[in-house]
């Protein structure tokens, strides 16, 4: 006779790896809800996405059967932006809790990410064609309209020229080399970001923030995320065995540095993970008979 069957709930991160495993099915809102389940255990997904639901719902009912895009958009950012009155978190902008969209739904405030992210779906919702921009140092919306696009910054909610986009873009292209003869165009800068960009987006900034806050547990949750999120992404697997070393997890950090070593084998910080691998390793005790 068969044995009581075993319906255990998936554990958060079996969760996240589940929302992430197909491009085609990725849900960025309903992933970028489960990302903050490491800073709230308790925290109900479902709810949270019904409250943005719900949210989008109550402008929808307002808004007249045949109004245009232009319309939407304006009674949009008066929504969004005046009246529920979201905004960038000026004061406190490294908290954690602005990566979590159940914190910036409840307090009003966010990074340009996860305001972006909640943005985007309300835009989703009325039909409005708009898209993540993952722009050098601040990310951004833009919608595309009958007459062109528009791109909006989600922090201030002010629209942008082309002269401010590329003003805020100066300094990265200065830092980077890419002007005079090595110019690249604006629109480059402003292509679609995917699902599993913005993503990435999201958790990088909050491994910056564990990472500066020398928190280690924390920095490691997040890797473990960005590890499941882009599994060739051989710098995030040495991040994670760098983390897990530090927390002594010995076995966990030799084998995430040494699959770095074996794709990577030519990086600049190869040598000297070799010889951290090699302390990690360790002499081999005897065998005792």
């Amino acid at each position: 006779m068969a044995g009581p069957l075993n319906f255990e709930p998936p554990t958060a991160l079996q969760y996240f790896a589940a929302l992430v495993a197909e491009d085609a099915s990725l849900s960025v809102v309903e992933a970028a809800v489960a990302v903050a389940q490491d800073l709230d255990p308790e925290q109900d997904a479902q709810a949270v996405l019904a409250q943005i639901d719900e949210l989008a719902d109550r402008l929808r009912r307002r808004l007249p059967a045949d109004a245009g895009p232009v319309h939407k958009l304006r009674m949009l950012n008066r929504y969004f932006f005046d009246e529920l009155g979201f905004a960038g978190n000026v004061n406190d902008y490294y908290d954690p809790r602005n990566s979590s969209l159940a914190e910036v739904l409840r307090t009003r405030r966010g990074i340009p990410v996860t305001l972006a992210l909640l943005y985007l779906e309300l835009a989703a919702q009325l039909g409005l064609p708009a898209a993540g921009v993952s722009f050098p140092g601040h990310f951004l919306v833009k919608l595309t309209l009958p007459r062109g696009e528009v791109v909006l910054d989600p922090f201030s909610g002010r629209s942008l020229s082309r002269e401010e986009l590329e003003e805020r873009l100066l300094p990265y292209r200065q830092r980077h080399g890419l002007v005079g003869d090595f110019d690249v165009p604006l629109g480059l800068f402003l292509q679609t970001a995917a699902p599993r960009e913005i993503l990435a987006r999201l958790l990088r900034n909050l491994k910056e923030i564990h990472r500066s806050a020398g928190d280690p547990l924390r920095l490691l949750a997040v890797l473990e995320r960005l590890v499941i999120l882009l599994p060739e992404d051989w710098s995030e697997r040495r991040d994670r065995g760098l983390a897990h070393a530090e927390l002594g997890h010995h076995e966990l950090a030799a084998r995430d540095l040494s699959d770095y070593l074996i794709h990577c084998p030519d990086a600049a910080d190869a040598p000297a993970l070799r010889a951290r691998l090699a302390q990690l390793n360790g002499p081999r005790r005897p065998t005792l008979h």
